[in-house]
């Protein structure tokens, strides 16, 4: 089946995207069908399979980013709807709709799920350097959330004023932009180094948790061997 309305990233105005402040992000409503989303959603994988990840220490003294985590490789056992829909993300058709929104001519994407309980945050902060972006896509709905928990992601907007390697509290942004993070809806921003994101302390009932698939895009590896060995140094990973 198909998973992707591909013609709503098709509609995003590049242009516009990447003029937008304080850097480059869109949204989406219903970018996967409505069969695609709900056959995603009642076959998320399950928490056994995820790395349990708190209290690690970050870049710049930020408070750590706790949660479930996911990474997907070709040989993990994730319901096959999930192995049908990385297929298509890794397809012609979207690597094109990236291609074309963050430049770059050989994409890699890395593919992976967070799982957040209650008490739980990301702390502000801007994605590494390696990176061209990254879109998140959201399967939380009314049957099991309430907005009132929180788990919106936040477009913070720091007037240029914080390094990346550094530690604000979303109180010292100049300003905060709210995106939509339920139902079938996605969030996509280019990497900037004011591209500042974050979502605040998770306030749910026990047994629930905020569900996100991030699909991270980067320049493919062998743009950073030909890039290295021009500059003589070896590749940097973050």
């Amino acid at each position: 089946m198909r998973y992707l309305e591909i013609e709503r990233l098709d509609e995003i105005d590049v242009v516009a995207f990447r003029a937008r402040k304080p850097y480059p992000w869109a949204t989406t409503e219903d970018l996967l069908t409505p069969e695609g989303f709900e056959k995603l959603r009642q076959n998320l994988p399950d928490i056994a399979l995820f790395e349990r990840r708190f209290n690690e220490a970050r870049k710049g003294g930020q408070a750590p980013h706790d949660r479930y985590s996911l990474e997907y490789t070709d040989g993990v056992a994730v319901p096959e709807p999930w192995r049908e829909f990385i297929d298509e993300l890794r397809g012609d058709r979207y690597r094109s709709a990236m291609r074309r929104l963050l430049g770059g001519r050989r994409l890699e994407f890395r593919f992976h799920w967070h799982y957040t309980p209650s008490s739980c945050a990301v702390s502000p902060h801007c994605d590494a350097k390696r990176e061209l972006g990254s879109h998140l896509f959201y399967f939380n709905t009314e049957e099991d959330w309430d907005p009132s928990w929180g788990g919106q992601t936040l477009v913070l907007d720091d007037g240029g004023r914080f390094p990346p390697r550094s530690a604000p509290a979303f109180d010292d942004f100049d300003r905060i932009i709210t995106v939509e993070s339920m139902d079938n809806r996605s969030f996509f921003f280019a990497r900037r180094d004011n591209g500042w994101h974050g979502v605040r302390e998770i306030r749910c009932p026990e047994g629930h948790m905020r569900k996100i698939f991030i699909v991270v895009v980067n320049p493919s590896t062998l743009y950073y061997r030909i890039r290295d060995r021009i500059k003589g140094k070896a590749i940097q990973r973050y």
